[in-house]
């Protein structure tokens, strides 16, 4: 069984360490509908901004997805909001802010691993590639995710 202290050592480190508060500045920008949802973390749905292009996506101890309903969403991925619970305790573990730019180069190492985002992302791993809706991808050379690079930032710009 676990402590049920511990949601709430977290959601007090993600206030503590700026993170929670971010995320509800981003859910008031976004317009999304916030409120408290299990074990103290907030849930915004309906957030109307197209970035981060994901179904669901946490800062802190929020929750946040364009869904206009977390009902519907988890009806049609149940795992998603276990898997972004996850993440929370990752913003709690990396100190808050300092998340961001270590999550990007993680996202930067799987691409290049694997030319997917998240195969290969620590973070999106260990919150549980399936219960995100990710897909496991084979690891390819790096001189390959290199080569695509190169290919991409070579093509004009339209």
């Amino acid at each position: 069984m676990s402590n049920p202290l511990m949601p709430r050592v977290r959601n007090f480190a993600n206030w503590c360490n700026l993170s929670t508060p971010l995320g509800l500045v981003v859910a008031a920008i976004g317009r999304a509908r916030v409120f408290r949802g299990p074990d103290g973390i907030w849930m915004a749905e309906g957030y109307r901004l197209g970035f981060p292009m994901a179904g669901a996506f946490t800062i802190g101890s929020v929750v946040l997805t364009a869904s206009p309903s977390w009902a519907a969403i988890m009806a049609r991925r149940p795992g998603l909001l276990e898997h972004e619970v996850n993440h929370t305790w990752q913003w709690a573990y990396s100190l808050g802010l300092p998340y961001l730019p270590v999550y990007a180069a993680a996202m930067g190492w799987s691409w290049l691993r694997t030319g997917d985002r998240a195969a290969a992302n620590f973070f999106e791993q260990s919150a549980d590639l399936q219960l995100g809706g990710y897909r496991s991808a084979p690891v390819r050379p790096l001189r390959q995710g290199f080569a695509q690079l190169r290919t991409m930032a070579s093509r004009p710009r339209k």
